[in-house]
């Protein structure tokens, strides 16, 4: 999954498209140069600490992108990366194919119905508060079974409403410490428990940066390291901006594990 932050703050500077489509085009032309399967597309940027987007502003972010790949590449899967459930509607209406909720419907109390009514695969995050709150709300008991058991219950509520479809993604760098961010990688192979597609985003992320002690534009190492442990562990999908040596990685394992 390759992503394009059609955002003027993602942290990473590199996957920043902002609202020019001579960029996104850049961009996206880049990604399915490189084997890119998935196209995540986000106009909200989820940063510790980002700034507040209006629906409006978000949905000017992110549509013109939407009709533009799927008119020009009709064949490329597009994922909208929103929690909001207006803007994941106009986006399936416009084009796009996946939802991908950081707040695994607690954001928006119509997304859930909304993801439903589309009957389109949904990617449920786990996350506490919000992105301007959740850098305070790291305090677990049990980390692994907290998380577990909040999907768990997502996925009672996800089949009473008839999303047939979900993906999980255990919300790297999302109200978690350093520390805890590594115990949940070292773990992973116990997502599969719940019998679902896991995904893993922890490109460039800090969890890397911050180990490392560098800045995210030196990250990419790092991040083609714990990728490679995130296959090994079960990983089924890898969030990336850097689609060329995620591949790399994807064939490299498929070669040791045939």
């Amino acid at each position: 999954m390759g992503i394009v932050n059609l955002t003027p703050d993602s942290f990473f500077e590199g996957s920043r498209a902002e609202k020019s489509l001579d960029k996104v085009a850049e961009l996206v032309r880049s990604h399915i140069t490189y084997g890119a399967s998935i196209l995540d597309l986000g106009g909200y940027s989820s940063r510790p600490g980002a700034a507040e987007v209006s629906i409006q502003e978000e949905l000017d972010r992110v549509i013109p992108a939407v009709k533009w790949i799927s008119s020009n590449y009709p064949d490329v899967l597009i994922s909208v990366d929103t929690f909001r459930a207006k803007v994941a509607e106009e986006a399936i209406k416009s084009g796009a194919h996946i939802v991908n909720d950081i707040s695994a419907g607690d954001l928006d109390e119509e997304m859930i119905p909304t993801v439903a009514s589309l009957q389109v695969p949904y990617i449920a995050m786990h996350m506490r508060g919000n992105p301007q709150n959740m850098h305070k709300k790291t305090s677990y008991s049990d980390i692994l079974g907290e998380i577990l058991y909040y999907f768990a219950e997502k996925l009672e509520q996800f089949k009473k409403f008839g999303i047939k479809d979900v993906i999980i993604d255990p919300g790297f760098g999302f109200a978690k410490t350093l520390e805890q961010n590594y115990f949940l990688l070292r773990n992973l192979h116990q997502f599969q428990a719940l019998s679902l597609p896991v995904l893993v985003g922890i490109s460039r992320k800090s969890m890397i940066s911050k180990a490392l002690n560098v800045e995210a534009s030196e990250a990419l190492n790092g991040t083609t390291a714990l990728n490679m442990f995130a296959l090994c562990q079960g990983a089924n999908l890898l969030r990336v901006h850097d689609v060329k040596e995620a591949n790399e990685t994807l064939k490299l394992y498929n070669t040791l594990y045939p």
